[in-house]
Formats: C-alpha cells, structure tokens, sequence
C-alpha cells in the first residue's frame, strides 16, 4: 500500500509540472509573439508628392518619311560608262551621278546638222531663181509659173531647215539625257547597275534612289476626341513636337505642319503631319518613333509611377504620417516619362511610399528612407 501511493504521488508531481511548464511556454510565446507584432516595422522607400509645371503631352507611334524622293531612271537604252558617287553618300543638287554612252546620238546629231547646212544652201539657190525670175516676169521673159514654182521650192528648203533644226534640238535633249545629275540635295542608295551594264527606258528597277535628309516629315495618328486640344494649341502657337527614336538619347525637334482633312471612318483616327528640320540627319526615312506632341505646360501635383498601386476599387498610394502608412485613394490622369500626373487625392507635398508595398497594409508602422537617385 506504502508503495503504491509512493508510486501516485510521483505520477502526480511529474504530471503538474509538466502543466506548469506548457503553460509557462504558451505564455512567453504568446507575450513574444505579441511584443514582435508590436514591434514590426516595415522598411520603405518614400519620395514626396510635388505640386510642379508638367507638360499635357500626346504619345504616338510615328514613321519618317522624306520630302522629296526621287528615282533614277534612264529616259534612253544603252550601256553605262561612269557611275560618279559611292554608293550611300550625300550628293548635292546638279552633281553627276551617271554617264551614259550618247555616241549613237552624237552621230544623228552631226548627220542632221549636215542636212540643215546642204538645206541652207538649196534655200540659197531657189531664192536666187525666185529673185531671177521676179525680174523677168516685169519685162515679160518667162511665165508667170516660173516664178511661182521658184517661190514654192524656196518654202519647201525652208520647211525642211525647220525640221531639221527641230529634230538636231531633240537630238541635242536626249544627248542630255546621257549625263544624270542629281536633282535634289540628299543622300543616295546603292547603284543598282554599275559600269557596263545595258539599261532601258522600260525597266522597273530604279538605277539608284535618292531622297532629301534635311528637312524631313513624322507622320503619326492620333484619336479624333483630342482633334479639337489640338487644333486649339496649333492656334495657341504653344505646341511644340518631339520624335524619340528607340536606343537614341538625342530628341529630334520640329513643328506641325499639316493635319489631315479627314478622319479615317473605320478607326476614329486622324493623321497628322510634322516637319523636322533635322540637320544632323538624326532621322532617318523609313524609322518608327514616338512622337511626343507637347499642347501646354500646366501646374499639377506628379508623383513617381512605381508609387502608385492598383485594386479592385482603383489607384491608390501609401501616405506616410508619423511613420504610419495610410492608404491613400488617387486618380491618376496621365504620365509624363517616369511620373504620373495625379488628378485628385494629393495636394503636394505628402510623404509617400516608392517601393515596399507588398510588406504593407492600412495602419502599418515603416521606417522610411528617401529612394535613391541614378546618381546615388
């Protein structure tokens, strides 16, 4: 009996402490857990929301085109002799591009200025017998008939000098047509033909192409809803236009100069055209840009667009106030390059989260740190 209530006894020690001891555990977990809950604070990266000029800007996908294109064509069939540029170089207005061989043409020219001087001189004959047999037709010597044959022969050399002058002035058009000049200023292809080659007035293929670098068209589209802004900003003289080539830090520059008179009825869209000076031949005919066309610089309140955060109930922004973040709903209006333009919701001025906001929720304690810059 002794024994067994020896042996009851331990079994009930062992059992209270080790009741004691859960309980002692569940209770400094529980205070720990709850002391860290208290204690989390989530580092972020915070900016301000600033109240500046932005500029009210339309973004397009434009194509450059040249002014001014033209083909090299021949206008006679026969073989090259000289080509005088290399292939892809700038060329100015009336330099020589191709020589053609105009040997047949020199030969017809010279044979019909041999047939003009031997009409000449047939001419010169029968106004001698008009002007003979004018004198003997006074004094009754010869028939009347002869003097009219005389002057019928006369016009006849004379209206075949005529003809033959017309055809040496053809003659002398077409040997012009043996040296190509350029006729515009710009920069040209590749020859398609080179010395030797046979040519016709019949072939597709252009000899060669050149087109005008300076100045240049952008044409791009844009919605027919923002016809009317634009048009008031054109009237205004405040818009301003920008071609952004992919991979290049320099913008091009330039002016609008022409809108289409009719809007595209199967897309909404109308096309508008932009002069570019470009001098630095920065633009090049048949590249794709982003057209910026800037219509007026107003003040609104701009924050950084990885700021703003999207859900099922629209924008919104984590506000920090006394290292608390606070959800913020915003409306953002537009973006210019790496800032959203924010139409209501923030005055300017407020602290708000840049990067961090999965790790937050309404009412989350942050430790911010302004975001580092580029050159940080």
């Amino acid at each position: 009996m002794t024994k067994r209530k020896w042996l009851f006894g331990v079994a009930a020690l062992a059992l209270i402490g080790s009741v004691l001891l859960v309980r002692g555990l569940w209770t400094s977990d529980g205070v720990a857990a709850r002391s860290q809950t208290r204690a989390r604070v989530v580092p972020v990266e915070v900016a301000t929301a600033e109240r500046k000029q932005v500029p009210v800007r339309i973004e397009s996908l434009g194509n450059v085109t040249p002014i001014a294109s033209v083909a090299i064509k021949p206008r006679l069939d026969t073989t090259i002799t000289a080509v005088h540029f290399s292939d892809g170089a700038e060329v100015k207005k009336g330099e020589p591009l191709f020589t053609l061989d105009g040997r047949a043409i020199e030969a017809q020219i010279a044979q019909t200025e041999g047939a003009i001087a031997r009409d000449r001189a047939q001419l010169e004959g029968a106004e001698r017998d008009v002007r003979r047999y004018t004198d003997l037709v006074a004094r009754s010597a010869t028939p009347q008939v002869n003097l009219d044959n005389a002057k019928t022969q006369a016009d006849v050399f004379r209206a075949a000098i005529k003809a033959d002058t017309g055809l040496l002035d053809n003659l002398k058009v077409q040997l012009g047509y043996c040296n190509i000049t350029a006729p515009i200023d710009g920069r040209i292809s590749a020859a398609n033909v080179k010395v030797g080659n046979f040519v016709r007035q019949a072939d597709t293929t252009p000899m060669a192409t050149l087109n005008q670098m300076a100045p240049v068209y952008v044409s791009f589209t844009v919605p027919q809803k923002l016809l009317p802004e634009i048009r008031q900003a054109l009237a205004a003289k405040t818009a301003s236009i920008e071609a952004v080539i992919p991979g290049e830090a320099k913008h091009a520059s330039g002016q609008v100069t022409m809108i289409d008179n009719t809007v595209d009825p199967s897309t909404g869209m109308v096309t508008i055209r932009a002069t570019m000076p470009n001098k630095d031949e920065l633009l090049w005919p048949g590249t794709l840009v982003t057209t910026e066309l800037t219509l007026r610089v107003e003040e609104a309140v701009v924050v950084p667009s990885n700021a703003v955060q999207v859900s099922q109930t629209g924008n919104f922004v984590f506000v920090i106030n006394n290292d608390v973040a606070k959800i913020q709903p915003v409306k953002v209006e537009r973006t210019v390059g790496s800032l959203s333009v924010i139409g209501s919701g923030l005055n300017g001025g407020e602290t708000i989260v840049t990067d961090g906001q999965l790790l937050l929720s309404n009412g989350t304690q942050v430790s911010a740190r302004k975001a580092k810059t580029a050159g940080g």
